[in-house]
C-alpha cells in the first residue's frame, strides 16, 4: 500500500503543479493584454470615442448596471438576462435536433444519404442571411431569434455526433450485441455515451456560433438584449458601453463555456484540465 501511494503521489504533484501554473500564466496574459489596452487608449490613441480605457470602460459598465438603457428600457442586466434567455433557448433545441439528426445519421446509412446533402448545403450559410424571411414568417419578436441560432446550431451538432458515434471501436458495439443488447439500447447506452467527449466538443463550438448569431440579429429586429445595446451605442458614439456590451458578452461565452468544459472533463476523466 505504502509503495503505491509513494508512486502516485509525484503524479499528483505535477498534475496539481502543471493546473497551478496554467492558472498563472492565463492570468498574467490577461493582464498583460489589460496594460496594453490602457498604455494604447491613454498614450497612443487618445481618444475616448475611438478607444476607451479599461478603467472607463468598467465604470460605464457599472453605471449600467443599474441605470437603464435607453431611458424606457432595461439595465444591462436585464439586456444580458433577455440575449442569454435566447441562446439558451435556441442552442438547446439545435443541440436536441443536431443530436437526433447525427445518431440517426450514425445508425442508418439510407437517412444519412437522404439527410447529408442539406447538412453540407446548409453548413457554409451564415444564419444571418436567413433574418429577413424570419421576420416575414415570424415577425420580430422572439421565434426567429430562437428558430436562427437553433438553425445554426443543428449543422454543427449533426456532424460532430455523426463523427463522434462513427469512431467508435468495433468491439466494442460487438461485445454489447453478444451481451443481448439491441440496436436502439446500443445507441442510446453504449454508443452515445462514449461519443459524448466529442459531442460536447461539438457544443462548445455552437456555442460561440449561437452568441455570434443572436447578437448579430438583436442589431437587426430587436429591441432589448446586448446587440441592441450595441448598435444603440454606436449610433451615439458611446464607445465605452460598446465595449462594456461586448465585455459583459465574452464574460457569459466564457461561464457557459466553462459549465461545458467541466461537463466535458466529468464525462472523460482522461482530458486534461
Amino acid at each position: 500500500m505504502s509503495t503505491g501511494s509513494t508512486t502516485e503521489a509525484p503524479g499528483v504533484l505535477r498534475s496539481s503543479s502543471g493546473t497551478s501554473r496554467h492558472w498563472m500564466i492565463s492570468i498574467a496574459s490577461v493582464i498583460g493584454g489589460l496594460i496594453v489596452w490602457q498604455l494604447a487608449a491613454a498614450f497612443v490613441i487618445r481618444d475616448p470615442v475611438l478607444l476607451p480605457t479599461p478603467i472607463e470602460t468598467v465604470r460605464v459598465l457599472i453605471r449600467y448596471l443599474t441605470t437603464p438603457y435607453p431611458s424606457a428600457g432595461e439595465t444591462l442586466i436585464g439586456h444580458a438576462l433577455i440575449s442569454l434567455g435566447r441562446v439558451i433557448g435556441g442552442f438547446a433545441i439545435g443541440s436536441f435536433i443536431g443530436i437526433a439528426i447525427g445518431a440517426m445519421m450514425a445508425g442508418f446509412r439510407s437517412f444519412r444519404a437522404v439527410v447529408d446533402p442539406f447538412i453540407e448545403i446548409t453548413r457554409p450559410l451564415p444564419p444571418l442571411a436567413f433574418v429577413p424571411v424570419l421576420i416575414v414568417w415570424f415577425g420580430i419578436g422572439e421565434a426567429p431569434k430562437i428558430i436562427l441560432i437553433a438553425a445554426g446550431v443543428v449543422p454543427v451538432m449533426a456532424i460532430s455526433t455523426a463523427a463522434g458515434l462513427d469512431a467508435i471501436p468495433r468491439e466494442m458495439l460487438n461485445c454489447a450485441r453478444c451481451l443481448g443488447a439491441s440496436e436502439w439500447y446500443t445507441m442510446i447506452h453504449v454508443r452515445i455515451r462514449a461519443a459524448m467527449p466529442q459531442i460536447i466538443t461539438g457544443m462548445r463550438l455552437s456555442m460561440g456560433l449561437s452568441w455570434t448569431s443572436i447578437v448579430a440579429v438583436e442589431m437587426i429586429a430587436a429591441t432589448a438584449g446586448l446587440g441592441f445595446v450595441i448598435l444603440q451605442a454606436g449610433q451615439f458614439l458611446d464607445t465605452g458601453l460598446i465595449f462594456a456590451g461586448i465585455l459583459i458578452i465574452a464574460l457569459l461565452g466564457l461561464g457557459l463555456d466553462a459549465c461545458l468544459r467541466r461537463l466535458q472533463r466529468h464525462l472523460d476523466p482522461t482530458m486534461k484540465p
